[in-house]
């Protein structure tokens, strides 16, 4: 279990790593903005510095815009989710500060495309692991957790203010390059982990009872029990029929192998769902 915990943790890390190089070496020094909380922080600072004359860090604002939804994330998600989402933000902030800002190339696409790719990787292989970036994920952590509600449209409401002042404030071009990297960025994590808000989970077991309790036990979702037979063993078993958001997918899986590791599952991507999705007594 440490040694999960630990890996957990240096992956987190990692992540934060690589999302501090797409900025300090692609974006931040071609004014191209990244999405969500950090692309925010970044728009900020540029404006300090550039209209103001104040320089404040992205890393700084980073910190200070995710207090909230951390305390948000502790007080609706969890303790675990909301503490490594702490985590990245953290270390995140540390490596911004630390790193120089550099220009690699003056070739503004070029900024865009590999600064995209990089931040999708880090947020990819965060989300991955069950944990988060901060900022909009435990926004959509709680609300998915709250009521069955379009997630994107916040995640796209937030980047589409950040690309209009983008292109307001500075070059019409920073806009479409950061539009850019928003693209590439969201390609590369649909890569790694999944580009839907839900999943829907198909599990075959000999254990259903002790699978259902458990999952009950950590999320609240529907089940469905199917009698099922082996067409090849000729065994009885059953399937469990769920359907999830993508922030619990990692906590599936882990009941999963800790209750019944030769257990058959087959994870299906779900464009839509009607009914109710989340239902408490």
């Amino acid at each position: 279990m440490f040694l999960v915990e630990a890996k957990r943790m240096v992956i987190v890390i990692f992540g934060a790593f690589l999302n501090s190089i797409a900025l300090n070496f692609f974006l931040i020094g071609a004014n191209v903005y990244a999405s969500g909380f950090t692309g925010a922080a970044q728009l900020v600072s540029s404006v300090f510095k550039d209209f103001l004359g104040v320089g404040i860090s992205t890393g700084i604002l980073l910190l200070l815009f995710n207090i909230p939804v951390a305390i948000l994330g502790w007080l609706k998600v969890g303790r675990g989710f909301t503490i490594y989402s702490v985590v990245s933000v953290i270390f995140t902030s540390i490596f911004l500060a630390i790193l120089p800002v550099l220009t690699i190339s003056d070739d503004i696409l070029l900024n865009a495309v590999f600064g995209g790719v990089i931040a999708g990787t880090g947020v990819g292989i965060t989300l991955k692991l069950g944990a988060s970036t901060g900022g909009m994920d435990i926004v959509a952590m709680v609300l998915s957790r709250m009521k069955d509600r379009p997630i994107g449209i916040y995640f796209l409401s937030l980047n589409a203010i950040i690309i209009a002042l983008a292109g307001i404030l500075y070059e019409p071009e920073n806009a479409l390059y950061t539009l850019v990297a928003l693209y590439v960025t969201t390609r590369v994590i649909d890569a790694i982990h999944t580009r839907h808000e839900k999943v829907t989970a198909m599990i075959i077991t000999r254990k259903a009872e002790e699978l259902q309790l458990a999952i009950h036990k950590k999320m609240v979702r529907g089940i469905t029990i199917v009698p099922a037979k082996g067409a090849y063993s000729n065994e009885n078993k059953n399937m469990l029929y769920l359907v999830i958001t993508r922030y619990e997918l990692y906590d599936l899986e882990k009941i999963i192998k800790e209750i019944d590791p030769n257990a058959f599952t087959n994870i299906v991507e779900t464009a839509g769902i009607f009914g109710f999705f989340r239902r408490e007594a």
